[in-house]
């Protein structure tokens, strides 16, 4: 059985980046590990999951109810009700690493965690699959491998939240909502993830991203892979993004 590790903030991270892959990647028959920083049950983003503050655009922005109805079938299993604590876990236990997102400024003591970030660092120097989806591509970004004193990913072609996509969330809502939809204001995703890499143009934006992906229209979303590597940028890819992954750690 293949045992797929998930590392996730107290609070804040996107529902769908992180139900649909636990979905798809259960009933493939692979055993999920949580990790949160005190061991402790994480919650998910609470505007994604009921719209509630999001006015208007609720049905635009907030999670679809796929991954509504699986991160309440997520929230009653074992895996999630009882995660590990950040520090108690080693790459050499698991098959395969899975970095999700979320732009609530809570998840800064996920995509800051040197603990994590060591982790992170670890499974790309065991050559074993890691995906990264939104926000969780900072969190690989900012992964400095000391024998380089590079990131890890500084020669990997990568994508991320988009630039377009974080500032159009932001704009849309910033009356009310003021900045939530930019987790560290004055920088985006895209910007961070691109100082990291050797050469910008590394950074992939893919086809414009639309309509939110699901089994029956994979292509819709948009998932690059390079090596060890996937990467996607929203949760309308995550169908796509999962499914690649599974693939990976398949051939792994």
């Amino acid at each position: 059985m293949k045992k797929i590790l998930i590392p996730l903030p107290s609070y804040g991270f996107d529902p769908t980046e992180v139900a649909i892959p636990w979905k798809l990647l259960t009933e493939k028959g692979f055993e999920i590990t949580f990790l949160t920083p005190k061991g402790k049950q994480a919650a998910a983003d609470s505007l994604m999951l009921t719209g509630d503050g999001l006015s208007i655009l609720s049905k635009v922005l907030r999670a679809r109810n796929d991954a509504v109805s699986a991160y309440y079938d997520m929230s009653k299993s074992e895996s999630f009700r009882r995660p590990s604590d950040y520090t108690t876990v080693y790459e050499g236990d698991f098959d395969a690493l899975l970095l999700p997102g979320g732009h609530d400024k809570a998840v800064k003591e996920y995509l800051e965690s040197k603990t994590l970030q060591k982790l992170v660092i670890d499974f790309f120097k065991a050559n074993k699959p890691v995906a990264a989806v939104c926000h969780g591509v900072v969190l690989a970004a900012r992964s400095i491998d000391p024998d380089t004193n590079k990131s890890v990913i500084y020669d990997y072609k990568t994508t991320a939240l988009l630039k377009k996509q974080e500032l159009l969330a932001f704009n849309l809502t910033r009356l009310w909502l003021k900045d939530y939809y930019l987790t560290y204001p004055g920088l985006t995703v895209e910007d961070e993830v691109t100082s990291s890499l050797c050469d910008k143009k590394n950074f992939v934006h893919g086809p414009s991203p639309m309509l939110r992906d699901d089994d029956k229209h994979l292509k819709r979303g948009f998932a690059l892979r390079d090596r060890n590597y996937i990467s996607a940028r929203w949760p309308g890819d995550v169908y796509k993004f999962t499914r690649d992954f599974i693939e990976l750690i398949e051939a792994s």
